[in-house]
């Protein structure tokens, strides 16, 4: 049994891939990698571990480098288990002239980790990212879905304290309307 035979959606999701796959014409399968991802990366813990990449890889009848060159490539994905907040900071011009910089040391030192680490609790990771087209808001944030713009570091610690002292935390799996 390889590793990849070991990674299953469940029925609902897998129906989604399936609606989504179907999408496209034969041969054109990849086109579907992008959303797959991001549903693979939600039902599979918040990162893309080698066997589920190559199981998105069987799904779409291509090779498996070809999944691994995306999912390097983009920021939004994952490739090693992350907190169950992540803070990604965007990291592009605006936001860094307007203080995300001043943002990152300050999460940094908060929680006692460097950008790309994870607290030892399990709890948070700090992500830089690109752009995520909020310019007029700059500095920004997101965590999970939303978006938190015109930030201080001390309101990025607050906002990221109200959010665990209320554990409110990113829902299972956005992809799938239940």
């Amino acid at each position: 049994m390889s590793d990849t035979d070991k990674i299953e959606f469940s029925p609902q999701t897998l129906e989604l891939v399936n609606s989504i796959i179907a999408r496209y014409p034969e041969g054109r399968e990849m086109s579907a990698l992008i959303p797959l991802l991001h549903i693979a990366q939600a039902e599979f813990g918040g990162w893309l571990s080698v066997p589920v990449m190559d199981h998105i890889a069987s799904l779409l009848k291509i090779l498996p480098i070809e999944v691994y060159e995306v999912v390097t490539f983009y920021t939004m994905f994952n490739t090693k288990p992350v907190g169950k907040y992540v803070i990604e900071v965007c990291r592009t011009g605006p936001c860094w002239i307007m203080g995300a910089e001043d943002i990152i040391s300050h999460l940094e030192k908060k929680f006692n980790i460097k950008v790309g680490e994870t607290t030892p609790d399990g709890m948070v990771t700090i992500k830089e990212v690109e752009c995520l087209a909020d310019c007029g808001n700059a500095p920004v944030i997101q965590i999970g879905l939303n978006l938190y713009g015109n930030l201080t570091p001390q309101g990025a610690e607050e906002m990221v304290d109200g959010l665990i002292k209320k554990n409110i935390a990113v829902v299972e799996n956005p992809y799938i309307i239940k």
